[in-house]
């Protein structure tokens, strides 16, 4: 996993200074919440605080793979910076916040790699999202694995090398954004940008037991992106609890919850009203969803029942919805491929995505975007009669890390469908999506649900979010094993 300068960078030395040993441990787990009210109560510095976390990254990223690369000197010097403003009185509200950025997004002066060999250019300037990051006074650590092009649900390539699970490293972070979700959950960073055209952001947070919010486009902007995916590309983060989701929105966000001037992180804090909310198991696509899968799922329908909320078995008018949003995703990689430095070094599932995509004529792909407004009208009509929906994130526990290595785009795109079949139509339909966390189940892996709402309910659907954290005793999750440096992992797996 080398990138040159940057990589010479990650192995430059840290001194984690007084915050190392055992609260350095509860820093890399504190969250964006705990960490910020840290360096508020001026309990430690962020030099301290960011030097910890790289000597972290330094013990256990060489087992997990999560970052490409990382900016250790520069991460240093911007949270000494962030230390100064914060003595002359400067109350910006991420000041000092370690963030990793996704690999899709633009940090001036490195590469954006996409996951492939294929882009020698660097980046002029910081992406829009990165930017107000950095204004909000975020620390930028480092830039974290994707598949190439972003095209999978695992995170693996021939240039940087597998990702692995935090919580058991033969299984897969998930993907597209499956390098920051591992850092997220390892405890190397407290939040992480990442991105989603057909469950990106939210497949990695079931898998890592995560929070991960899609939300409507416009949310986050994308800039200098326009319109990723022919739309189905939007921009979040990945996090430890809905509280820390929210707080970094209302640090980015393009407007502010429910068409108030209130902030993310007040709006989300207040007690949901009493709401319909419909469960669904069924997928979009034709798949077998585990047993354990649809226990998470009315483990937490249960909960919001004994909360107050009215909650009814009921399917979502899906038809066949996943294929145009299919058709949007292949041409979406392909107009990628297009834009790249050197194509010729895609590798051959790539170049397979690639040869389909561009068998999408403009006149299909007009037609499958024309496809979205009637199929959205369905929606409104279901979410008429329910304020939410739930269903599982995942059909199935993660996948072995290397699951599909080397298969070719067609086995591939087959594969994704039965393990991610309730994913892909929220982004064709624009509507806002949350994975949250449903505990660990009885194999020591993550399970997850999803909540959808109606576009414009992202704060409705975070605050029903936080009510089932608290009442699963999620409002503090537990930790993965590879935390302890691997070292429980492997025990794990010896006593078989």
């Amino acid at each position: 996993m080398s990138d040159g300068g940057a990589d010479r960078e990650h192995r430059a030395s840290a001194d984690p200074g007084d915050a190392q040993g055992a609260t350095g441990e509860e820093l890399a787990f504190a969250g964006v919440r705990g960490v910020l009210a840290a360096l508020s109560r001026r309990e430690l510095s962020a030099r301290e605080l960011v030097a910890t976390l790289l000597a972290r990254i330094e013990r256990i990223d060489g087992e997990l793979g999560a970052f490409r690369c990382v900016f250790a000197e520069r991460a240093l010097a911007e949270a000494e910076q962030a230390d100064a403003r914060r003595a002359a009185g400067d109350e910006r509200p991420l000041l000092g916040l370690p963030v990793a950025i996704k690999d899709d997004q633009d940090v001036a002066g490195e590469r954006t790699t996409r996951g492939t060999l294929a882009v020698t250019r660097p980046a002029a300037r910081d992406s829009e999202l990165v930017r107000r990051l950095r204004a909000a006074g975020a620390v930028v650590v480092g830039k974290t694995n994707v598949p190439e092009l972003t095209a999978i649900g695992a995170t693996e390539s021939l240039g940087f090398g597998v990702t692995r699970n935090p919580w058991e490293r033969e299984r897969t972070p998930g993907g597209s954004s499956g390098g920051s979700a591992a850092a997220v959950a390892a405890g190397l960073v407290p939040a992480a940008t990442a991105s989603d055209g057909a469950g990106s952001i939210r497949i990695p947070a079931a898998c890592c037991h995560l929070v991960g919010l899609k939300p409507a486009r416009g949310l986050v902007p994308t800039a200098p992106a326009e319109n990723p995916w022919n739309g189905l590309i939007v921009y979040g983060f990945l996090t430890r609890t809905v509280a820390d989701t929210a707080l970094l929105l209302d640090a980015v966000a393009e407007r502010s919850p429910d068409g108030s001037r209130r902030k993310w992180s007040e709006a989300v804090a207040e007690r949901a009203p009493r709401l319909r909310i419909a469960v669904s198991t069924r997928p979009q696509l034709p798949a077998l969803v585990d047993a354990s899968v649809r226990d998470a799922v009315e483990r937490v329908a249960d909960e919001l029942r004994q909360l107050g909320h009215t909650v009814d078995r009921a399917d979502p008018p899906y038809g066949l919805l996943a294929l145009p949003a299919i058709v949007r995703y292949l041409r979406g990689i392909a107009d990628d491929a297009a834009a790249l430095d050197l194509p010729a070094r895609l590798q051959r599932r790539t170049r397979g995505f690639v040869r389909l995509g561009r068998a999408v004529s403009d006149r299909v792909l007009d037609r499958a975007l024309a496809h979205a407004a009637p199929s959205r009208e369905r929606f409104d009509e279901f979410f008429s009669r329910y304020d939410l929906l739930i269903t599982p994130t995942v059909a199935r526990p993660p996948v072995a890390a290397t699951e599909w290595e080397g298969t070719g785009a067609l086995r591939t795109l087959f594969a994704m469908g039965q393990v991610y079949p309730f994913t892909i139509a929220w982004n064709h339909l624009d509507l806002p999506a949350l994975a949250l966390p449903a505990g660990i189940a009885g194999d020591g892996l993550p399970r997850s649900v999803q909540l959808v709402a109606p576009r414009g309910a992202e704060a409705l659907l975070m605050r029903v979010g936080a009510e089932i954290e608290a009442a699963l005793g999620l409002a503090d999750p537990p930790r993965p094993p590879l935390a302890e440096d691997g070292v429980a992992a492997r025990v794990r797996a010896a006593r078989g």
